[in-house]
């Protein structure tokens, strides 16, 4: 029954973070808000695997998690320097790192 409750307490912070996203004035609101969704996520998803009786489901959160984070870091880092490739690009122009 508490974790039953636990799982309902957090959709409504799921729910505020999805209001956030979309009416978030800045980007970083916007990302902010989505990574936020995306833990609350990986707590649900671990809270009902444990409800359910399914500790595979252990799994599939930890794995959400790395997907959340490398997602978040990636999506900044675009914002950042409008391209996903070396970080040397934007600086200096010769596509290799930085290496002279």
């Amino acid at each position: 029954m508490m974790f039953a409750v636990a799982a309902a307490g957090l959709i409504i912070p799921m729910l505020m973070a999805l209001a956030r996203g979309l009416m978030g004035p800045t980007l970083y609101d916007r990302v902010l808000a989505g990574n936020s969704f995306g833990t609350k996520t990986v707590l649900l998803i671990a809270v009902l695997g444990f409800i359910g009786g399914r500790p595979d489901f252990l799994d599939i959160a930890l794995l959400y998690a790395l997907m959340n984070f490398v997602g978040t870091i990636a999506i900044l880092k675009f914002f950042r320097y409008r391209n996903l490739g070396i970080a040397g690009d934007a600086e200096n122009g010769n596509g290799n790192g930085g290496a002279t």
